[in-house]
C-alpha cells in the first residue's frame, strides 16, 4: 500500500485514505481501520448519516486503495 494521496482534492478523502493506509500499515484489521476512518468522515461532516458515511468511506477507498485508480471520485463536494 503506497502513500500516493497528493492527487485526493478533497481535504476529507485525502484525511480518510491517509488514515487508512496508516492504520493498516501499523497493523489494524480492515474493519477497524473503516470503522475508524467513517468516523473521521463524519468529524469532517457532521451532516452525514452513518449509512452515507460508510457508503463514501467503502467508495474511496475500493478507488484509491483496492483497485489504484488515480482519477477523481465521485463524492461530497467540499474541497
Amino acid at each position: 500500500m503506497g502513500h500516493e494521496v497528493s492527487q485526493i482534492a478533497r481535504r476529507c478523502e485525502r484525511a480518510v485514505i491517509t488514515a487508512y493506509r496508516d492504520l493498516r500499515n501499523l497493523g489494524s484489521d480492515d474493519m477497524a481501520a473503516f470503522q475508524a476512518c467513517t468516523l473521521l468522515y463524519r468529524l469532517h461532516h457532521p451532516e452525514a448519516s452513518l449509512n452515507e458515511a460508510r457508503r463514501l468511506v467503502a467508495e474511496w477507498i475500493d478507488h484509491h486503495v483496492v483497485r489504484g485508480d488515480r482519477g477523481p471520485t465521485a463524492g461530497c463536494p467540499c474541497l
